[in-house]
């Protein structure tokens, strides 16, 4: 049910809104990683490859939809916090017709460009027939994507994190068992993969929008609510679009990136498939529990309680930090076995790379996670600009040094040694743009 943020003891209102939030991490990395899984294990390497290399692009698709969920989200937070109920109805409306129509656009891109796509980031031949198989089905499935995070940013906004919950753990589980339906019984390949997901995702987001309807009707208001208003769609996207682009360019910078990886033939990219999934499971744990503090940072800053955004702060860091000690320990030393769930039977160079690139990461979560709580507190208040330039300064070190390291003696080694150059150096800036962002210039009704 709906919760305030804005009452209690700032540490134990975000634990225990955080807390669900991190079981829908669990079963939202079920779901993004069971493709694989099943792909990896009772396909093949290269089926996994193909859906490794899909992946790359559907994130673009996924940064549209993210950004739609979080600039909605913010802003019905921000009215939910300031109990501007009618004002907030009007707000979820017209996020809903702008996503609707940006997802329209993006489908018949995607459908028309989806093999150009493919072979700008030099998708090996033998790869490219279930890559494009893949891509085009989930394209199919694009709606359900969008209207799905659209609801679960409106639970979010009202302090609701129990819902998503239960919707992704219904959904994540029976996706993971329509995939091994599909693969083995049927013997559909990748295509059943890219299928059942289509099928699960579209379940849950009809059931989320329902939900999501009743749970608006419920809140009173007086007067008429308008159903679209376009000074709302303006203050929607600019949170949205900034949130958009910064999503788009780190996509478009893993595409780069993929297609750097993909000089180095399919072992090498096998590997890094398997462990890039582990590797976003921990990025995506970070960044949905620093939604909560965006979340949180944007409810108080609905209601004029500045001094509780920087107690959330606090109890987001910690929070994160608690995370990344089993994460780390895990990933440096037991990596082997956590890629084994994706590779059956793997090349030695794919388990090499798989190896290689999660001890160099691992240890840098602390720093990473410190970073995108920050982020979390400068786009809840509204700060986007500041929020953009430290996301693309890590985006332009790791893509620029990614093409650069890999033309050195240490080959695919030298691109995994981006990420940490990039995370340093960006989660200084967000602390220090947090640490100098002042409040109280951010409570303007606009």
């Amino acid at each position: 049910m709906n919760q305030d943020l804005t009452v209690g003891t700032p540490s134990r209102v975000l634990w225990r809104f955080c807390l669900p939030l991190f079981g829908s991490i669990v079963f939202q990395q079920l779901y993004n990683i069971a493709d694989s899984l099943v792909a990896g294990r009772f396909v093949g390497e290269n089926a996994l490859a193909s859906v490794g290399n899909s992946y790359e692009i559907t994130l673009i698709f996924l940064a549209f939809a993210f950004g739609c969920n979080i600039g909605c989200s913010v802003i019905v937070s921000q009215l939910f916090g300031a109990k501007e109920y009618r004002e907030m109805k009007t707000a979820v409306s017209t996020a809903a017709i702008g996503s609707g129509v940006v997802c329209l656009v993006l489908m018949a891109l995607g459908l028309l460009l989806g093999r150009q796509l493919l072979e700008l980031i030099q998708t090996p031949e033998e790869l490219m027939a279930d890559s494009l198989i893949y891509l085009n089905i989930y394209l199919y499935g694009l709606p359900f994507l969008f209207f799905y995070n659209l609801a679960t940013g409106v639970f979010s906004a009202l302090g609701d994190s129990k819902t998503p919950f239960y919707f992704l753990a219904a959904s994540s589980t029976a996706n993971i068992a329509v995939d091994i339906l599909f693969v083995t019984a049927f013997q559909m390949g990748v295509a059943g993969v890219a299928w059942a997901t289509f099928l699960c995702q579209g379940i849950s987001c009809v059931l989320a929008v329902v939900v999501g309807l009743l749970r608006m009707r419920r809140i009173e208001t007086t007067g008429h609510v308008a159903a679209f208003s376009f000074p709302m769609l303006c203050r929607i996207a600019r949170i949205a679009v900034p949130s958009i682009l910064q999503q788009s360019f780190v996509s478009v910078g893993n595409i780069i990136i993929q297609s750097v990886i993909n000089g180095f033939g399919p072992g090498v990219i096998a590997g890094y498939s398997a462990a890039v999934k582990l590797n976003n499971l921990v990025i995506t744990s970070f960044t949905t529990l620093a939604n909560g503090v965006s979340n949180f940072a944007a409810q108080n800053l609905g209601a004029w309680k500045l001094e509780r955004i920087h107690a959330g702060f606090r109890a987001g860091l910690k929070m994160v930090w608690l995370l990344c000690i089993p994460l780390v320990g895990l990933y440096f030393f037991a990596g082997k076995w956590m890629l084994l769930l994706f590779l059956e039977n793997p090349s030695q160079t794919a388990m090499d790379t798989g190896l290689t690139f999660l001890r160099i990461l691992a240890p840098f979560y602390f720093v990473v996670s410190a970073k995108l709580v920050a982020d979390g507190i400068l786009r809840g208040i509204g700060s986007m600009l500041r929020f953009m330039i430290a996301t693309f300064t890590d985006l332009l070190l790791r893509v620029v040094l990614a093409s650069v390291l890999s033309l050195t003696v240490l080959g695919a080694t030298g691109i995994w040694c981006a990420w940490p150059i990039g995370w340093t150096v960006a989660t200084v800036l967000s602390l220090v743009f947090y640490k100098t962002t002042n409040l109280e210039k951010q409570l303007s009704p606009t």
